[in-house]
C-alpha cells in the first residue's frame, strides 16, 4: 500500500506506524481472526478496515471523529498479528495512534470521569481495594448509573481476597538454579494475589530464587492501551529503574503487563532511554516461558484426573507468541488431560479496559467464550492473564456453571502440594 502519512509529524513513533501501514495488501486472512469483525459483521470492524481509516486521517482525507468508533471499538487483541500472511505490525499502528487521537479528541463528561477514575485507582492497589469496597457498597443502586460505572462494579467480586503482602526476596529451595526479579502487578494484587504466592512457591521449588523490588507500581499497560502515552511512559521508567538489576529475567506472571513491557522499545523511541528499554525487553519474559526451559520437578499424580480448558490470553498468544510453554507444564502434571473447544484463538473480550468501554460487545465475546469452553467438558479453566481469569469467571457464573478459572501457576502449585 503506498502511502503519504506525515511521518515527521508523528514523532518518533511515526516510522514504525507507516511501514506497518505499508505492509498490509489487504488479502482479507485477518477478517475471522477478529472478534470485533466475528461479531459486527462490519469491515470498518476489522483490522484491515481499520488500517485504511488510520491511514485515511494521518493523511488528512478523514475526519478524526469519523474514524473513531471504530478504532474505540478495536480490542487490541493482536489475533490480526498472528493470522496476517504479510507480517503487518498491527500493534505498532494501533497502539501509537491511540496516543495521537487521545491528544486531539473531546470526550463526554462521564467518560472522562471513568477514565481518570480507572488511571487513578486500578494502577494503585491501595486505592483500587479501597474502590471496590466502595463499588460493592452502591451495588444495590447501580442502575442509576451511566453505563461505564455498572460495568466496572460488575466485574467485582462479592467479596475482596485478604491482602497478602510480598516479601523483598523469596528464597530458593536447595541448589540455587537461577535469580528473577517478579512484577508484582497492580490489579492483580487486588483480585487474586495467590497468583503471586503461587508463583514464588513454585520458583522456589525448582531452584530459583525471586526478587520483588519494593516501591515498584504499574506497568504502563492500561494507560497506553488508553492512549496515555505520557502516562506509560512515566511508570514504565519508573518500574525499568527498579527491576533493571542483576537477575537472570524479569518474570510476569500477566499477559497484559508482560505484552506492554515488551513495547517499551517503541514506547521510548526517540528517547534518551531508548537503548535502556531495549535491554530491558530482552530480559522480561512470561513466566511459564522461563520454568518451561528451566525444566520443572514433575509434580505428583492428582487424586483425580481432571479435565482442563486451557485459554490463550491474547497477549500472550498473539502479541509475545506464547503458546506451546503453558501446555507443556500443565501437561507435565500426571492426571491433567488438556481439552480443545471452539474459536479457542478468539478473544474473551477482555481487554483492559474495554470492559468499561465497550459493555455489550465485551458482553458478547465473554458470554461466546463462556458457552464454547463448557461445550468442551472441561472441569477446570486455566489461563495467563488476571483480565482472562475475572471474565470467565464472571461469565461461566452468568450461565450457572461457576467452573474454578485459575492461573496456570495456581495448578502447578496446587499440583505440587497435593492438590489443596
Amino acid at each position: 500500500m503506498q502511502h503519504d502519512i506525515p511521518v515527521e509529524t508523528l514523532g518518533a513513533m511515526g516510522e514504525a506506524m507507516a511501514h506497518a501501514v505499508g505492509a498490509c495488501v489487504h488479502c482479507g486472512f485477518c477478517l475471522p481472526a477478529c472478534p470485533t469483525y466475528s461479531v459486527l459483521g462490519e469491515e470498518m470492524d476489522s483490522p484491515r478496515g481499520r488500517i485504511v481509516l488510520m491511514k485515511s486521517v494521518l493523511e488528512g482525507d478523514v475526519e478524526l471523529e469519523d474514524a473513531l468508533p471504530y478504532i474505540d471499538r478495536c480490542l487490541g487483541c493482536l489475533g490480526c498479528v498472528t493470522a496476517c500472511p504479510s507480517g503487518v505490525s498491527y500493534g505498532e499502528l494501533i497502539m501509537p495512534f491511540r496516543a495521537y487521537a487521545q491528544e486531539r479528541r473531546s470526550r463526554p463528561m462521564s467518560a472522562r470521569v471513568v477514565r481518570r477514575l480507572v488511571l487513578e485507582t486500578l494502577p494503585h492497589p491501595g486505592r483500587f481495594h479501597l474502590a471496590a469496597l466502595s463499588g460493592n457498597l452502591v451495588r444495590p443502586v447501580q442502575g442509576l448509573m451511566p453505563a461505564q460505572l455498572r460495568a466496572m462494579i460488575n466485574l467485582l467480586p462479592d467479596a475482596l481476597p485478604a491482602g497478602q503482602p510480598l516479601p523483598e526476596v523469596f528464597p530458593a529451595q536447595g541448589a540455587r538454579r537461577g535469580r528473577v526479579a517478579l512484577l508484582a502487578g497492580c490489579v492483580q494484587q487486588g483480585l487474586a494475589p495467590e497468583i503471586n504466592w503461587a508463583t514464588l512457591r513454585v520458583l522456589a521449588r525448582n531452584g530459583v530464587e525471586v526478587v520483588i523490588p519494593e516501591g515498584q507500581g504499574c506497568c504502563g499497560a492500561l494507560a497506553l492501551h488508553m492512549g496515555q502515552a505520557d502516562v506509560a511512559r512515566q511508570q514504565a521508567l519508573h518500574n525499568m529503574q527498579l527491576l533493571s538489576i542483576d537477575v537472570d529475567a524479569v518474570l510476569t506472571n500477566a499477559a497484559g503487563c508482560g505484552s506492554g513491557m515488551k513495547e517499551y522499545s517503541l514506547l521510548f523511541k526517540g528517547t534518551p532511554w531508548e537503548k535502556q528499554a531495549e535491554d530491558f525487553v530482552a530480559g522480561v519474559q512470561d513466566i511459564s516461558v522461563f520454568l518451561d526451559a528451566l525444566g520443572v520437578e514433575t509434580p505428583p499424580p492428582l487424586p483425580k484426573a481432571i479435565q482442563v480448558a486451557y485459554h490463550d490470553a491474547c497477549h500472550l498468544a498473539h502479541a509475545q507468541g506464547v503458546t506451546t510453554a503453558p501446555r507443556r507444564l500443565l501437561s507435565s502434571i500426571p492426571n491433567l488431560s488438556l481439552v480443545n473447544f471452539p474459536e479457542a484463538d478468539l478473544c474473551c473480550g477482555s481487554a483492559g479496559t474495554y470492559n468499561l468501554e465497550q459493555p455489550v460487545t465485551a458482553r458478547t465475546l465473554g458470554e461466546r467464550k463462556a458457552r464454547n469452553i463448557l461445550d468442551s467438558g472441561a472441569t477446570v479453566v486455566v489461563t495467563g492473564n488476571i483480565g482472562c481469569l475475572v471474565q470467565l469467571r464472571n461469565h461461566l457464573a452468568a450461565q450457572g456453571q461457576p467452573l474454578p478459572v485459575w492461573h496456570t501457576l495456581e495448578v502447578l502449585d496446587r499440583a505440587y502440594r497435593g492438590w489443596v
